[in-house]
């Protein structure tokens, strides 16, 4: 049962001074309050390093009087509550460094979409953040202070990206006429869109191919023309979907039959232990410094760039293939510097 004095005491009756740092000091009160659901003065304590149990009892009358937030003691509880199942809220915006950042990385990303690719429905989204962070972010030019590079993405037709998007938020069947690059091909599918998927700075459609009978994943810039059905998509459910793109490595979906086994050189082991290549990879640093890392896949086409990139840094162990493979590529590219270097 709550006590119907309220714990601590208030300090005085006079109102606090609003100042920017009391004014964060009160969100995070009411923040803590709702993640805890209820806060003893010693926690707030520990949150506020340095701060009195006298200035902490003032922001709280200032937060119930002020804002009217129904915060109070409770006696059985031994804490603070705010007991309006989550009705209140503080007016206006207020943001810790952390959450000025996050929303900084946010706007960042919306500008790195290709320019005109969804600028209509971006550029309300753009505003709206920039008018966030001029909330809670500092005087200074705040924009400055994170940079995102992005290299090397392909372009999407703006036109086919709304319509697929559509598409796939409506739940509908799309036919498309689709460039097979390895052939060289011009192909028709007619397809059940599951999910849209940004990787490596370029979009991608996984979808359920009728004529394939099975998921696939298809580059948008390689969509030469879509067409939407007036026929309901079919639904693959997120446990399928999850198993066949996990399990493959990279972009490249399906089981995965293999199982590479790479060794790193000991001044690039450090680096790489710390990566994620794929979810079930296994690893062991060994003796010399060196580091042992097995990897699942079901294609080799993207792991084979992966490896290039380390050069004489990695070997591979197993499978033959594999090795076989990075051989003929390596000796490939060596000759072509060869040629070059005798005229």
């Amino acid at each position: 049962m709550r006590a119907a004095a309220r714990m601590p005491a208030r300090v005085s009756a006079a109102k606090p001074r609003v100042t920017k740092i009391s004014l964060q000091r009160i969100a995070k009160i009411v923040r803590l309050i709702r993640k805890k659901g209820v806060v003893p003065m010693r926690l707030f304590r520990e949150e506020f390093e340095g701060l009195s149990e006298k200035t902490i009892a003032r922001d709280i009358d200032f937060l119930r009087d002020r804002f009217e937030c129904p915060i109070e003691w409770h006696r059985g509880k031994g804490g603070w509550v705010i007991d309006d199942e989550g009705r209140f809220e503080l007016p206006g915006v207020w943001f810790e460094a952390s959450e000025v950042f996050a929303l900084l990385m946010m706007l960042h990303l919306v500008e790195g979409v290709q320019p005109g690719l969804l600028a209509e429905h971006l550029g309300p989204l753009e505003n709206r953040l920039r008018r966030m962070l001029a909330v809670g972010a500092p005087k200074e030019n705040i924009e400055g202070k994170v940079k995102l590079i992005h290299f090397a993405p392909r372009k999407v037709d703006p036109k086919h990206f709304q319509v697929m998007a559509s598409a796939l938020l409506d739940g509908k069947k799309m036919t498309i006429q689709y460039w097979v690059l390895d052939r060289q091909e011009l192909t028709r599918r007619t397809i059940s869109p599951q999910q849209l998927v940004h990787y490596r700075e370029n979009w991608l459609l996984d979808a359920w191919c009728h004529e394939r009978n099975g998921l696939r994943s298809f580059s948008l810039e390689a969509i030469r023309q879509v067409q939407v059905l007036d026929e309901v998509a079919i639904k693959v459910s997120r446990e399928d979907m999850h198993e066949h793109f996990q399990s493959g490595y990279g972009i490249f979906a399906g089981k995965a039959k293999h199982q590479a086994v790479l060794k790193f050189s000991p001044r690039r082991a450090e680096t790489v232990s710390l990566e994620t290549w794929h979810p079930d990879q296994t690893s062991e640093s060994l003796h010399d410094g060196s580091y042992i890392l097995q990897v699942p896949y079901s294609n080799d086409q993207e792991l084979v760039m992966d490896l290039l990139r380390h050069g004489p840094d990695v070997e591979v162990l197993e499978p033959p293939e594999l090795r076989q493979k990075v051989h003929e590529v390596l000796c490939a590219a060596a000759e072509k510097y060869i040629l070059k270097a005798s005229r």
